[in-house]
């Protein structure tokens, strides 16, 4: 049964960095990854493209020959991929049980209330694959009080609308210190907490809110949302190693990867790791790392950087270095893993 992450949100959340990101990583923890391209205006990836819609549609032909701007020309492109599906289909089957990564359009239409992507996602499923939608989001949302609440609302608008196990995902985590203070500390924003204390932040931002029709706006759209009780956040520094490793633990939890069989695709030496509990970051680590003790931690990795660059100057030249230094990423990852008395059996 393969497994596929949707990998939605806003234009500048980061979908194609994590994409890269995430795909390095698979590759470094010995899971077999593609990743697809679904936006037909992204024309230069940073990764190895599996499959791509441009080689069926390009955002640049539609709006010649249809006459569309950008926006209605990617609905449009989705519509056609829509409509010619068989063409995606037969491109995963060749992908056979490949990890996928689906890098998908930056317009939030897409994923709130047009329903071409949906039912793409819905056609996927009928393959065998187990999704898990992913929502980036810019961190920078948490720098003002307004704009954390229209995140919150289009987090909850797209869980409602795809339907599927989901994750929303807090972008560019290690800029958040340099945005300046925070009102609250980081789990209160990841946990979605009572958010009738954010009243106050959100009349401070705008005076133009102190008036009552605004106010019983506000009051509506913070109800809704903590009626629904859905919406919660984690956090991503796709450079850093550790931050990665928490977010796809909770990825394979949420998408049941983490609860495969003990033989297949699944059972690496990360499958392991998960089932016998990681060392994995809170958000009280996050705060910590990112926040209030950022130069140090900063200091203490640059440090350790130089000390393996010196080591890896020691070695001899006749090694290949890019082997090497996947090699040593794999070794750490078994060192920092828990044993489990099982013996791992990989399948070519």
């Amino acid at each position: 049964m393969p497994f596929a992450q949707l990998v939605i949100g806003p234009p500048g959340s980061g979908k194609s960095t994590y994409c890269d990101g995430m795909h390095q990583f698979m590759s470094a923890i010995g899971r077999k990854c593609s990743v697809v391209n679904l936006d037909p205006a992204n024309d230069h990836t940073s990764y190895p493209c599996a499959l791509d819609i441009r080689d069926l549609v390009t955002l640049e032909e539609i709006m010649a020959d249809e006459e569309l701007g950008p926006n209605g020309g990617v609905l449009y492109a989705l519509e056609e991929l829509e409509h010619n599906v068989e063409w995606l289909q037969n491109g995963l089957e060749k992908l056979r049980e490949d990890y996928v990564l689906f890098d998908c359009p930056g317009q939030v239409e897409l994923f709130t209330h047009h329903s071409s992507l949906r039912n793409i996602f819905f056609r996927i499923q009928k393959l065998g694959y187990r999704l898990v939608a992913l929502h980036l989001t810019d961190s920078y949302c948490l720098t003002l009080p307004s704009l954390y609440v229209s995140t919150l609302l289009l987090s909850l608008r797209s869980m409602l609308q795809l339907d599927l196990p989901h994750l929303n995902v807090l972008t560019k985590i290690d800029k958040i210190s340099s945005y300046g203070p925070l009102p609250f500390d980081l789990e209160y924003y990841t946990e979605v907490q009572d958010l009738s204390d954010m009243m106050s932040h959100i009349l401070e931002e705008n005076p133009m809110m102190q008036h009552p029709k605004f106010e019983g706006l506000n009051n509506a759209v913070i109800e809704l949302v903590e009626d629904f009780g859905l919406v919660a956040f984690e956090t991503l520094a796709v450079e850093d190693k550790k931050s990665m490793m928490t977010l796809l633990q909770a990825i394979d939890r949420a998408g049941g990867y983490a609860f495969g069989g003990a033989e297949g695709a699944n059972h690496t030496v990360w499958q392991v790791a998960v089932r016998d509990g990681m060392r994995a970051m809170n958000v009280r680590d996050v705060q910590e790392r990112w926040i209030d003790r950022k130069e140090e931690f900063d200091e203490l990795e640059r440090r350790q950087m130089e000390e393996e660059e010196a080591k890896a100057r020691e070695r001899p030249s006749d090694i290949d270095d890019s082997a090497d230094e996947d090699e040593d990423d794999l070794e750490a990852m078994r060192r920092d893993f828990p044993h489990s008395g099982i013996q791992v059996v990989r399948r070519s």
